[in-house]
């Protein structure tokens, strides 16, 4: 077994380590947020659709590649998801920015919009960052909402796999970076190329 492989190995130990850790923390109450989409203004609650626990996903927005980078390989696995617990994906962009975008990528997810107030500076800020891309995890119990575990996303982390494929290529996190697309225009367009948007 080569070295790699064996801190490979410690890793993915000390992941249900971490695992078991977040199971044990105590939760912390919060606000009932107010948020925007293309339908209205749901509150936090209205998101649980339901359920017992929401997932946030905490995007920065359509000018960030990275975030649309981890949204696509989340809404890979959405059903899956969804299966355990209601999923939201939250930004500051405008909720009729935000759905052309998820018609862009094929994204399925709940879509909502905190406007870059109140929810994101309490809720978004960590890592040196105060709009943090990552996810948080809420629960409804009893009236009361309490958040249970939050995570910042950032490249080479847990939450895409796309790092730890480049990884075993040889690739860093520096040595690549996420586009938004990857087709480039032929020198010759079959069609005539008229009114044809990169």
């Amino acid at each position: 077994m080569t070295e790699a492989e064996k801190l490979e190995l410690e890793i993915m130990e000390k992941s249900q380590t971490l695992a078991a850790l977040r199971h044990a923390e105590k939760g912390t109450e919060v606000p009932n947020y107010k948020f925007k989409t293309l339908e209205g203004e749901p509150t936090l609650s209205d998101l649980f659709k339901g359920r017992e626990k929401l997932l946030m996903i905490h995007n920065m927005g359509q000018a960030c590649r990275y975030c649309t980078l981890w949204a696509d390989g989340i809404n890979g696995v959405l059903d899956h998801l969804e299966d355990a617990m209601s999923v939201t994906l939250v930004s500051k962009d405008p909720p009729e920015i935000q759905r052309r975008m998820a018609l862009d990528r094929g994204w399925k997810f709940t879509l909502a919009s905190h406007g870059g107030g109140e929810y994101m500076a309490e809720r978004c800020t960590m890592a040196g960052y105060e709009n943090c891309p990552g996810a948080a995890v809420y629960e409804q119990k009893a009236g009361k909402i309490t958040a249970h575990g939050r995570t910042a996303f950032g490249p080479g982390d847990l939450y895409s796999p796309v790092w730890h494929f480049l990884s075993l290529a040889g690739i860093g996190t520096s040595d690549w970076t996420p586009q938004f697309h990857y087709w480039s225009r032929p020198d010759q367009l079959e069609d005539g190329g008229e009114n044809i948007r990169d």
